[in-house]
This record gives C-alpha cells, structure tokens and sequence, in this order.
C-alpha cells in the first residue's frame, strides 16, 4: 500500500474515531465520500429528527433538503446556524435568500409576485485539532486539523398557488490535513400542498453528482469515491382546528438495505441480522410539531428510528434517536434551539437565528 493511501485511511479513522465508532469494525453499507451532507444544517431540521423535505413555512435552511421549499416567505432572510456535536467538532453555516420577477403591478391575480426563489448558503463542518498517530494508534507528535466544506446555490420557481420546483448547485471541498478532495452535486425537487396548506408533500433528489478530485492517486489514477445519493419523500399535515402538524419522511428510497457490516463477526450471526420491518423503519422520521396558526412559535418532538437503532448502547439508558426543539419569532428576528443525542457521553445542540431584511428595512 502507497504511503499516501495510509496516511487518508489513518485520517479518517481517527475522524471516525471522534465519533465513538471504532473504524476497524464497522463498515457501512455502500462506499460513499462527504457523509457529513446528511447532516441537520439548522436547529429546525435538527428538531425534525435530522431530515425533513417537505414543509414550506418560509424556514430557508429547509431547502437545503429540498430546494423547492424556498418560497415567498424566504425573500431577502439571513439565516445563521451553529451546531455543537463533539469535543472540538463544530458545524456552522450561513445562508441568504432572494426573490426576483414580475413585479405586483403586472402580477395576474392568481399568480404570485415573485416566482423565482433564489438562495445562497455556506456551510462548514471542523473536526477540530487531532494528534498524529501511527497504524496501531501510537501517537508520534504533532496535530493537524480536518474540515469539510460545501457551498449551496439554490433556485425554485413556483408553478402556481401550489407547486413549486427546485433545483441547487453544490461544489463540495474537503481539507483533511495535507489531503483535499473536490466533488460537484446537485438536488432537485418539488412540493405541492393543498390550497388551505394542511397537507404538504415534498419530493427530492440529493447529491447527485462526481468526485473530481480524489484524497489520493492510484497507479490506475484518480481514486474517486461516490457521493451518498438519497431519494426522499415527506408528507406533512396540519390539523385544521388544532395546533399540530404530523411528519413522515421516507429517507434513502433507492436502496433498501441500510445495514452496517460488522467485519469482525461472522456474516450470518443472528445478532448482525435486521427484520424486514425493522428496516423498513430505518428509512422514515416522525415528528410532530406545536404551531399556532400565528406562527410566533413552535415546538417540535422527533424519532428517527435508523438513528436510534445504530447508537442506541444495549443496557444502557439513552435518547439516541430522539429530537426535541423550540422556536420562537420575535418581531423580524427567529431564533431556534434543537437538542439530540449521538453519542452516550455528549448531547448535540444547535442553535439559528433568522432575520428577514425587509422588515427591518421598513
């Protein structure tokens, strides 16, 4: 093996390593790079159970899930996200968002003002300083540091009161200490909700896309990984004379099997073995969320079943697949607290606060 491919593999381990998952025994289902696309990007979506592609209520960092959830209500809003999840890793990222086309003056009746939706994000994660070690795990001096970046481009057109597409352009950057990889993505997707807004659906397509750089060159060439592609559906209703609305969201529909190998057991041991309808599990999140119909505030109860059933410690207590947030908007400003849970021993907390630029220009 090439000096430089021990080097990434020992890179990452020890990435994995922050994440209380042992890299020698596990190995996930299906080789894909930049798995820290699947991550909640805002305390909203954190509430949500991590993912959500379907509510449209003027929330701009939901588009980042599905780009066709920009709407009329995310004119001119900046959004800033920050996100503690272990000892020296942190997530933050920023996002903007503007409206353009016909002006109210031309606007037939049953059209909207401005039906193009136009969003701008950037988004980091930093795995923090780690120290150099050798294959065995002997530290031999010295730190380097890991990061992730991406930068969203994102527009949607409303076709009508009820439907809208989306689509965003990710350029994706990674910096993992003397190695860096460049990948290109795309989403794409659509909503449609009923005139009186109690039902929504949303449908996307994420990171569909190449690595165009690799980590490191074989003797064959680039060595180029895939980007972890996932096909989603959310249903999401809300009571017309209470204040609640329900969630499902269908994550990862283009492959069925979400199982991690454990290499260091035997293939066929009835431990490693999933139910089919545990799996069929993995793949949905439920919520439910408190909202008046003023939308000063909300409160959001999550469980996302695939989360639980990996970090969940066997005799041991844990809210490892549960989410819990709250928002609250105050004038022109909303601000948004989510808590989860991803390891035994540390609690992820994330916190946005969103400010619409018009009102505060008025």
């Amino acid at each position: 093996m090439k000096k430089d491919t021990i080097y990434i593999v020992m890179v990452l381990g020890i990435v994995l390593m922050h994440t209380d998952l042992s890299f020698a025994q596990i190995r996930a289902n299906g080789s894909s790079v930049y798995s820290f696309l699947s991550l909640p990007y805002s305390s909203r979506l954190c509430a949500l159970g991590g993912d959500n592609v379907a509510v449209q209520d003027g929330e701009i960092s939901m588009a980042m899930h599905n780009p066709a959830l920009l709407c009329g209500s995310t004119d001119k809003v900046l959004e800033l996200n920050y996100a503690h999840y272990l000892q020296g890793t942190n997530l933050g990222s920023a996002l903007f968002g503007w409206n353009f086309g016909r002006s109210k003056i031309e606007k037939p009746a049953a059209e909207p003002d401005k039906p193009n939706y136009f969003a701008v994000g950037i988004h980091y994660l930093d795995y923090g300083r780690m120290s150099y070690a050798d294959e065995k795990g002997n530290l031999t001096g010295g730190e380097f540091t890991a990061k992730d970046m991406l930068i969203d481009i994102m527009y949607a057109r409303q076709l009508g009161p009820q439907f809208t597409v989306g689509v965003s352009l990710k350029p994706i950057m990674s910096f993992y200490e003397s190695y860096s990889a460049f990948a290109l993505a795309a989403d794409v997707g659509g909503h449609f909700q009923l005139r009186d807004s109690t039902l929504q659906i949303g449908l996307s397509l994420r990171n569909i896309g190449w690595q165009l750089k690799g980590f490191y060159t074989e003797e064959s060439g680039q060595m180029r990984e895939s980007l972890p592609l996932n096909l989603e559906l959310g249903l999401a209703y809300r009571f017309k004379h209470a204040p609640i609305r329900l969630h499902m969201t269908i994550h990862n529909m283009q492959r069925w099997n979400l199982n991690y190998e454990l290499t260091n057991q035997p293939a066929d041991d009835s431990n490693t073995q999933i139910q089919w309808y545990d799996m069929m599990f993995r793949h949905t999140i439920f919520a439910l969320d408190i909202v008046p119909k003023s939308d000063k505030f909300y409160l959001t109860l999550s469980y996302n079943h695939r989360r639980r059933a990996e970090l969940n410690i066997k005799d041991q207590r844990s809210l490892a697949g549960f989410g819990i947030g709250a928002g609250v908007r105050i004038k022109m400003v909303q601000i948004g607290f989510a808590v989860s849970q991803y390891t035994k021993s540390n609690m992820t907390y994330q916190a946005s606060i969103s400010m619409d630029i018009n009102s505060m220009l008025k």
